[in-house]
C-alpha cells in the first residue's frame, strides 16, 4: 500500500505552489521568474547534494525528477517565494532582508524534517536517536544558507545598473546560491571539524538572530498577501497533524513541544495577514503585495 503521507504531502504542497503561481501572476513576469527560480534552485541543490554527498536518499514519491522528488523542488520554491514577501514588507534594509528570510524558513524545518523521517519521506541513515532527533544539525545551516544566498543574489541583482542584469536576475540568483551553497559546503568541510560543527552553526545562527533582534524590524509595513501566512500555515499544519496521527510528533514527545512552538510562533510573526483589524491585524491585510 502506498504511504498516504508521501502522497497527502504532495498534494500539499502543488496546491502550495498553485496558490504562489496565481499570486505571482498578477505581480507580473518578474515574480513569476523569482517562483520558478526558487524551484530549479531547490531541485539543483538537491540532486547535486544527492550526488556528491549521498547524505540522504529520498522515498519513491508520485513524481520524481531523477532521485529527487518533483514536490521538494517545488516546496524550496514556494517557501523561498512566502519569505521574500514578508521581508520585502517589513522595515529591515535591502542588506538584512535575505537574514530574516533564513530564519523564517529555518522556522519551519525546525519541525519538518524530524516528523519527515519518521513518515518515510526521507531518510538520514542516522536511525532518530542522532544529533537533531535523526537530523544532521548541519541540516539546519544548510536550510539557512540555502534560503539566505538565493535571496541576497536575487536582491543584488535587482539592483543592478544594468537593464540587461536586472531582466535576468532569477537565474542570476540560481548561479549565485549555488556558489554560496557549495562554497560554504566546502569550507565548513575543510576548516570544521565534525566536532565543531554544531558549536559552529549555533554562533552563526546567534549572530543572525541577534542580528535580527538588534535591528527590531517591523513587519507588514505595505499590505501583505495571506499567501505570507498561508505557506508557513501549510506546512506547520500538515506536520502536526501528520505527526499527531502517526504517533511521529511522541518520539520523542520533545518534538511536540517544537511543533507547537515553531506552529504559534508562525501565527504570532503573520497575525497581521489573518487577524481582524480590532484584534491586533492589518486594515490591509487582505490586500495583495
Amino acid at each position: 500500500m502506498p504511504n498516504p503521507y508521501l502522497l497527502s504531502f504532495e498534494l500539499l504542497i502543488y496546491l502550495l505552489f498553485i496558490l504562489c503561481v496565481l499570486h505571482a501572476w498578477r505581480r507580473g513576469p518578474a515574480a513569476v521568474g523569482q517562483l520558478l527560480a526558487g524551484i530549479a534552485y531547490g531541485w539543483l541543490l538537491e540532486w547535486a547534494t544527492i550526488q556528491e554527498l549521498h547524505a540522504y536518499h529520498y522515498a519513491r514519491f508520485l513524481l520524481m525528477f531523477g532521485d529527487v522528488p518533483a514536490a521538494v523542488g517545488v516546496a524550496w520554491g514556494v517557501i523561498i517565494y512566502s519569505v521574500m514577501l514578508v521581508s520585502q514588507a517589513s522595515s529591515l534594509p535591502d542588506w538584512a532582508q535575505p537574514v530574516l528570510d533564513g530564519l523564517l524558513a529555518l522556522n519551519i524545518d525546525l519541525v519538518m524534517d524530524a516528523v519527515a523521517i519518521r513518515l518515510g519521506m526521507w531518510d538520514w541513515g542516522l536511525g532518530f536517536s542522532q544529533q537533531y532527533f535523526g537530523v544532521p544539525y548541519l541540516n539546519f545551516w544548510a536550510w539557512f544558507w540555502v534560503v539566505f544566498s538565493f535571496s541576497l543574489g536575487l536582491r543584488l541583482l535587482r539592483h543592478a545598473s544594468r537593464v540587461s542584469v536586472r531582466r535576468w536576475a532569477p537565474a542570476g540568483a540560481i548561479f549565485v546560491g549555488l556558489v554560496g551553497v557549495t562554497g560554504l559546503n566546502t569550507f565548513i568541510r575543510g576548516v570544521v571539524s565534525p566536532n565543531g560543527y554544531l558549536a559552529t552553526i549555533l554562533v552563526a545562527l546567534a549572530v543572525a538572530l541577534s542580528l535580527m533582534l538588534w535591528l527590531r524590524p517591523k513587519l507588514n509595513l505595505v499590505p501583505l498577501s495571506p499567501l505570507a501566512f498561508w505557506v508557513p500555515f501549510g506546512f506547520h499544519a500538515y506536520f502536526l497533524v501528520a505527526g499527531l496521527l502517526s504517533g511521529a510528533l511522541f518520539r520523542p514527545p520533545f518534538l511536540l513541544g517544537v511543533s507547537l512552538g515553531m506552529f504559534l510562533l508562525a501565527l504570532y510573526w503573520h497575525r497581521a495577514t489573518w487577524l481582524p483589524r480590532r484584534l491586533g491585524g492589518s486594515p490591509s491585510a487582505a490586500q495583495e503585495h
